[in-house]
């Protein structure tokens, strides 16, 4: 490992906070963007929905594509360059937002946002540069804290200034990159040391490549099928939460805020402090069991209860869905070698992106149809009926995967160049 003891803090610090902003980035989006989209787009609440599902296909779709790419990216040539330009782009991105005088420019600044916000994957091999295998679980966990301390910022953000004005919080998003990148510009370190880097190979650096290439891991194709529909299934969150809430509740761009804030700070709590005593008591996979299960009954909770302090409480108890993304993490970095970390969170982030794809595909059709005119009944909980489903099936797919050696990861996996 190329950083000491004493830059490993600096390293970590700069790693959590390029999630935190890029957390926030996506959180400030999720209370202004209906109502933005009705202002350009001229659009009814379910004609929004639609278009605002679209608007995360694209997002998603360059996230999917950008990935593997930029995980290849830093296995050749670093994690610090990769990062840097990634907060340099996304500060430009959230200025166009913000300025967007149009519905295209609305979806040019998603797809830039998904391009630079492919950042995820080189962070997170990063951290793995610098965290021994056994140690990662807990360490991802860091990770999933900057994402829900993220999901406090953003909403707050985004719900306040979104009372005065649907584009402030781009702005204020785009300064946090801004002041990021400079810090990471003076002060974050290179993790990944020379010898530990590959040439980089344009068939490795996509994600049928990386498919392909994770296909050799021991145990990595199964847990990817788990992680992938549990991807699914918390998109519904990010894909639809805001309509939801204007259609069930009445809610007002201040408490879409609100509830969001509340989201975020359950899921740091379980990150911060949850998460890492369930993981020494239960392993990797119970764990991510136990967030799957609670997921799938609070989803359906949300569909079937129409009243708002409910939803409050549910939105508060799910927190601890908090436990599955970063356990099944680590359990497919544990099997990936040292100079395939970036390779492998491209990977995962190529998962994340199949899921961010499909959910509005599912969730955003499903709730324009049962909030139109044309539907029926009025059912705005569809959408959570469908993602209690998929996080059930993540449940199941857990129980019935045969016990998963901690040890068996690691040290004792060869290098995927000398494969």
């Amino acid at each position: 490992m190329p950083v000491s003891e004493r830059g490993r803090s600096p390293a970590t610090i700069f790693i959590v906070a390029t999630i935190l902003i890029d957390s926030i980035g996506f959180g400030v989006v999720i209370p202004v963007l209906p109502r933005l989209v009705m202002e350009v787009g001229q659009f009814d609440l379910a004609q929004a929905t639609w278009m605002g599902g679209w608007l995360s296909v694209v997002y998603a779709a360059m996230q999917f594509l950008c990935g593997p790419l930029a995980g290849n990216l830093g296995d050749r040539f670093g994690r610090r360059p990769v990062l840097l330009l990634s907060l340099a782009g996304l500060s430009i991105d959230y200025l166009i937002m913000g300025f967007a005088p149009s519905l295209l420019w609305l979806f040019v600044g998603r797809l830039l946002a998904g391009v630079f916000g492919a950042s995820f994957s080189p962070a997170s091999a990063a951290l793995a540069d610098i965290t021994p295998p056994e140690q990662r679980a807990k360490r991802f966990g860091l990770i999933g804290a900057s994402f829900g301390i993220g999901f406090i910022i953003g909403p707050a953000l985004g719900g306040l200034l979104g009372e005065l004005d649907h584009r402030a919080p781009f702005y204020v998003a785009a300064a946090l990159a801004g002041i990021n990148f400079t810090f990471g510009l003076f002060f974050f370190p290179e993790t990944l040391a020379k010898e530990y880097r590959r040439s980089f190979s344009l068939a490795r650096a996509n994600p049928v490549g990386a498919l392909l290439s994770a296909r050799k891991m021991r145990g990595v194709l199964g847990l990817a099928g788990i992680l992938l529909l549990w991807n699914i299934a918390s998109m519904i969150y990010p894909a639809t939460w805001a309509y939801f809430a204007i259609a069930q509740y009445g809610w007002s761009n201040g408490m879409i805020g609100v509830s969001l804030v509340l989201a975020g700070v359950a899921m740091a709590i379980v990150q911060v402090k949850i998460l890492g005593p369930v993981v020494a008591r239960f392993r990797e996979r119970r764990t991510a069991m136990i967030g799957t299960a609670v997921a799938a009954t609070g989803y359906l909770t949300f569909a079937l209860v129409p009243y708002a302090w409910v939803g409050l409480v549910v939105v508060a108890i799910t927190g601890l869905q908090a436990l599955v993304q970063p356990s099944i993490t680590a359990l497919m970095s544990q099997r990936a070698p040292t100079d395939a970390q970036g390779e492998m969170q491209g990977f995962i982030g190529s998962l994340n992106a199949i899921g961010a794809i499909a959910g509005p595909l599912l969730f955003n059709p499903a709730l324009a149809w049962f909030t139109s005119a044309e539907a029926p009944v009025r059912f705005p909980g569809a959408a959570f009926v469908i993602a209690s489903a998929f996080a059930l099936c993540a449940f199941t797919a857990l129980a019935m995967t045969r016990k998963i050696r901690d040890q068996d990861a690691g040290s004792n996996i060869p290098s995927a160049t000398g494969s």
